[in-house]
């Protein structure tokens, strides 16, 4: 009987990966002898220094007496800090996502006059080619929605005329398009997803030109079209937290080594997306609300620290949850005693479920927070300090603004997009090299054996 194409390579990969893996294994402890930092980060998690940046700053240490010790987590944006350019937009009440881009795209704080018009253009870009949602976004829907949105992106590319100019005037008008866009891209694939995978109503609701960023991700996701301030203004604060974090994470470095290539706009985003998508980077949120909600059921007072402790160190030792021994939302590569979004964010996030009558479900999180950095260095024996990072608190957000979990990395995407752009741009600006990294060979050369010795 002859096997299916299917049937046959599964069964010959199944056979083989053991040759793989066993020829693919490096050992350790050769990374200390050659010196070679792992993920580019040596022992004491300080990055490898792989270019300069005027975008933002991230400040987690602070010299005292010639040592670097450990400080509040510090994140400014083209020189602000974003403690700051959080006040001022929640004193007056506004939604900040276009006036924030505005400043990590040119550098500067927009005048009145300024933040009109490019509120102006970025309205008029909230558009797509005729026909692309029927023709691209509903041909092949998905779960997996940051497959859609990385599919759209390439796809649009095709339908400009200018795809491959890389002069600064065109890609900042491709990078202002796709901030647009990236909205309409994600919430019509899930829309698209959940009518024919779930059998749901099928919704496509147009932008609105006088609407904010934040106020429209809302209304084109809810059957209704309707949200109230509150909600807008939350999700607006996660978006701005999530814009761009210092050029040193793993998407915005992929950002800069395509752009260094000399490829294009949409290629670019298209990789920086795939870099997202990966739970390593984007999907930590996501990890944050499956944990609660596995605790919740194996708990039976929420608001006993004993038994939340108890649960916390099962997670650690890999007893429960997902067994890989992680508390998701806790520690992060860089800040040690706080993490500045988390502690911007979690403001916003009582008040939101006081609105949402989940108060409760912050309580529970809030202890969690303060519980876990305990359990942690007991078990783990780390004392540098671990705390909540923005993630434990964005997860929260977006299921009391009834986002799906199909949705949350590509929110991610639809604020961390201004960052990469702003990373793109300055690349371009600025160098005519491509990045090429060294890796320290180890292989060993080998006397040719004819196939019929081998």
């Amino acid at each position: 009987m002859t096997l299916r194409h299917e049937d046959l390579i599964e069964n010959y990969t199944k056979e083989n990966a053991s040759i793989c893996e066993e020829n693919n294994q490096i050992n350790p402890a050769l990374f200390g002898t050659y010196g070679v930092k792992r993920g580019l980060r040596d022992i004491n998690g300080e990055g490898v220094l792989a270019g300069l940046t005027n975008i933002s700053m991230i400040k987690s240490k602070e010299n005292i007496g010639g040592y670097m010790v450990p400080c509040d987590g510090k994140l400014v944006y083209r020189g602000y800090d974003i403690y700051d350019l959080i006040k001022a937009i929640r004193k007056n009440k506004k939604f900040g996502f276009e006036e924030v881009a505005y400043l990590l795209l040119f550098g500067d704080l927009p005048t009145q006059n300024q933040l009109e018009d490019f509120q102006t253009i970025m309205n008029s870009s909230r558009r797509l080619p005729t026909n692309f949602t029927r023709d691209v976004i509903m041909k092949a829907p998905t779960k997996d929605i940051m497959s859609s949105l990385t599919r759209s992106v390439l796809t649009l590319g095709s339908y400009d005329e200018n795809a491959a100019d890389l002069s600064l005037s065109n890609v900042l008008r491709q990078c202002i398009e796709l901030i647009s866009e990236f909205p309409m891209l994600a919430v019509y694939g899930y829309q698209a997803y959940n009518h024919y995978a779930h059998k749901q109503s099928l919704y496509i609701h147009r932008p609105h030109e006088n609407l904010s960023a934040a106020e429209n991700i809302l209304m084109m996701l809810r059957p209704d079209q309707k949200y109230t301030q509150l909600e807008a203004h939350v999700l607006d604060i996660a978006l701005i937290l999530h814009m761009e974090h210092g050029g040193g994470n793993n998407s915005t470095f992929t950002t800069r080594v395509v752009t260094s290539s000399g490829s294009d706009t949409y290629s670019v985003i298209a990789a920086a997306l795939s870099s997202l998508k990966g739970p390593k980077h984007g999907g930590a949120n996501i990890k944050v609300v499956e944990m609660i909600r596995d605790m919740k059921e194996h708990i039976k007072d929420e608001s006993d620290e004993e038994e939340i402790e108890d649960y916390l160190a099962k997670v650690l030792n890999k007893e429960a949850f997902d067994h890989r021994g992680l508390i998701y939302g806790m520690g992060h590569a860089v800040y040690s005693l706080s993490d500045p979004r988390a502690i911007v964010f979690k403001s916003f996030v009582e008040q939101l479920s006081t609105e949402k009558n989940r108060h409760k479900d912050f309580e529970l999180y809030s202890m969690v927070e303060k519980l876990a950095p305990k359990v942690i260095a007991q078990e783990r024996h780390i004392y540098k300090g671990v705390s909540a990072n923005v993630d434990f608190y964005s997860g929260f957000v977006y299921s009391m603004l009834d986002i799906p979990l199909e949705l949350y990395t590509p929110i991610f995407a639809m604020a961390r997009i201004v960052g990469w752009s702003a990373h793109r741009l300055e690349e371009l600006s600025n160098a005519d090299k491509i990045i090429r990294p060294a890796y320290k060979s180890l292989v060993t050369e080998k006397k040719y054996i004819s196939i019929e010795e081998r």
